[in-house]
């Protein structure tokens, strides 16, 4: 007993925040690459989220293409319709304020959830678990579905290998370089408007692959990116806007913030991570890995 509540209900709250941490954390992940490589806050990110989930829905639905292969073309999906759209419309925008962008992606994203709203309803549509990970495993104080798990273990790997891919690579340095000083990187001969389509398509496609992770636990809604966006926002802003780190390290620990104010204190479960971003603010308005302008 933890201050009279059972460790099983304790230790299975704390699964639960680390499992929604791990999709805050991909989220937030592809938010922060987003704007801190192209200074563009990216609202459609939720509807990208969602795509992903109903690209893996509608690729086993339609081609009879099962899960595992549906992890690699769903993200690959979701990235090349935002590397298309983001070629054809939303590079017109970068010379602007930052405020068109916000804007043109928050109409985006009205556009593709009205758009899938329309087709499929707001009830949403199973997903079933890959057999290979159905079922779980008894650890004696608690049962942890292996689906679960693996939702874990794959966010940090993907977590870290972007993170090495932007700050320990080459491509990386060129990513950094063409939003510092595009001229520069032109006159070395590199195509700087390719570097940033790239980008946007990365941080989209997380976005997707956080997406056909999730298929399996929600329910694959036209919703399920709006409901979640406010927060992946509120995690980025707590980790400092345009820090990768700070936006992986903050979404894990938020998520099992979370999870525990679900054991002490249900009621503040919704809130408790807009009380974290409001006290982070008036402490450090750049966010906890954030730099200062």
């Amino acid at each position: 007993m933890i201050f009279d509540i059972p460790i099983q209900a304790f230790l299975g709250q704390l699964l639960i925040g680390l499992i929604n941490g791990s999709f805050y954390a991909m989220l937030s992940l592809g938010l922060a690459i987003i704007f801190g490589l192209l200074r563009v806050i990216n609202f459609a990110h939720g509807a990208q989220y969602m795509m992903g989930a109903f690209a893996g829905y509608l690729l086993l639905a339609t081609f009879g293409i099962g899960y595992w292969p549906a992890l690699i073309l769903a993200p690959l999906i979701v990235g090349l319709a935002s590397a298309v759209i983001e070629r054809l419309m939303l590079s017109r925008l970068y010379n602007l304020d930052h405020l068109y962008g916000l804007l043109f992606t928050f109409g985006l994203a009205l556009v593709i959830e009205g758009t899938f709203r329309y087709y499929y309803g707001s009830s949403g549509q199973p997903y079933a678990v890959p057999s290979a990970l159905a079922g779980g495993y008894n650890l004696g104080f608690m049962f942890l579905p292996k689906y679960r798990g693996w939702v874990v273990l794959a966010s940090l790997l993907v977590c870290l290998g972007t993170w090495l891919l932007i700050e320990k690579t080459k491509l990386g340095s060129y990513l950094r370089a063409a939003t510092e000083n595009p001229t520069l990187v032109r006159a070395f001969g590199i195509n700087v408007p390719l570097l940033l389509t790239f980008t946007y398509g990365l941080g989209a496609g997380l976005a997707g692959l956080a997406g056909i992770l999730a298929a399996p636990v929600y329910q694959v809604s036209p919703l399920m990116g709006s409901n979640l966006i406010i927060v992946v926002f509120a995690v980025v802003v707590v980790g400092g806007m345009g820090s990768i780190l700070g936006a992986v390290i903050t979404g894990y620990l938020l998520g099992l913030l979370e999870g525990l104010t679900k054991v002490f204190y249900p009621e503040a479960s919704n809130i408790v991570i807009f009380v974290v971003m409001a006290i982070v603010l008036l402490i450090r308005p750049a966010g906890l890995m954030g730099k200062e302008a």
